[in-house]
């Protein structure tokens, strides 16, 4: 009799720690979040459980830190992971033990500064530190082997979606940027340029001013002329946007003589020449209305004073006053 009570017993024990071992493995525990769960190389088994408990990815820690242990989850293998929310602690952990290796899409466009950029590429998770990548923009030693100074070397991140593995180093993804960079600067797109007497960051340089001063298809061209003009006839370019990257004030809608004042390599009303590096990350678009500028005689241009964002060109100084006080007039009426 005893024998039979102890044979239940038992029976009741085994199927007790079977449902409990169901539960554990392959009950849903996942909790889909918006950010990846990023595990670095070398990480250990405790640093993926601490960031588990901290991020809530499974609903019950308990019932994965179980699991983890049955299941001898401790060799960890660097990767970012995207749990979904049915997913259970058996598969959790089957897809961290077995890595993951995948592509990354991500787009650049409308990134001014280097530091924008920066914070663009660190938003996409990969696995590199971003810190080595600001390390190497402006690393002169190392950029100088792509003929790169860590005032151009913004060029190469042209606007654009690509598509690189998560795990890639940065010194890797800095390459396979500039891979890119040398395929958009073609045969054809080079002459252009070498006829021109521009260098490819020369034009990047020059449409980054151009796209800041106005971003219409139907005007870059024009004002890509006008600045060749200028530099042509050595007179200074004058051009307002790169007053305000000088003083890295974008919100400023008057550039007034207070402002040009700022002494520094990028402030065109004080130094002739194009400034040291592009002030925006230019579109393809744009260089080629610079490697296909339209030529004409004008000098000046100013804001209409309609606000339809295009501009009045001319190549007379009296003509430009006019222009120009019908714009203040304008914004003074708008305050």
């Amino acid at each position: 009799m005893k024998l039979k009570y102890f044979l239940i017993a038992l029976l009741a024990v085994f199927v007790l720690s079977a449902a409990v071992f169901v539960f554990v493995l392959f009950v849903p525990n996942g909790q889909a979040s918006s950010l990846p769960l990023v595990i670095p190389d070398g990480a250990s088994y405790q640093q993926v459980e601490d960031s588990i408990q901290k991020n809530d990815w499974v609903r019950n820690k308990l019932t994965f830190r179980i699991a983890a242990r049955f299941l001898n989850y401790n060799h960890v293998m660097k990767g970012k992971y995207v749990i979904d929310k049915n997913e259970n602690n058996f598969e959790i952990i089957k897809k961290l033990r077995r890595g993951q290796h995948y592509p990354v899409k991500f787009t650049i466009n409308n990134i001014r500064t280097k530091c924008q950029l920066l914070q663009k590429i660190e938003s996409f998770h990969f696995l590199f530190d971003i810190a080595d990548l600001e390390t190497l923009l402006n690393d002169s030693s190392f950029l100088a082997k792509y003929d790169l100074t860590p005032a151009t070397a913004i060029a190469v991140f042209q606007p654009n979606t690509y598509e690189f593995y998560y795990d890639i180093s940065a010194q890797g993804f800095f390459e396979k940027m500039y891979g890119y960079y040398q395929k958009f600067w073609n045969q054809k797109r080079l002459e252009i340029a070498d006829s021109m007497g521009f260098t490819p960051l020369e034009v990047a340089t020059l449409a980054s001013i151009v796209e800041e001063e106005n971003f219409k298809e139907c005007e870059k061209a024009i004002i890509a002329g006008l600045y060749i003009n200028r530099l042509h006839q050595d007179l200074l370019l004058q051009a307002d946007p790169t007053v305000k990257f000088a003083l890295g004030d974008f919100s400023i809608k008057r550039v007034y003589e207070k402002h040009t004042q700022v002494d520094s390599p990028y402030n065109t009303y004080k130094y002739k020449g194009l400034p040291p590096g592009p002030i925006r990350i230019p579109a393809q678009s744009t260089i080629d209305s610079v490697l296909n500028y339209t030529h004409h005689n004008y000098i000046f241009m100013c804001a209409k004073e309609d606000f339809s964002g295009t501009h009045h060109f001319t190549n007379s100084y009296s003509q430009h006053l006019v222009n120009s006080r019908k714009y203040q007039r304008a914004l003074s009426a708008m305050e």
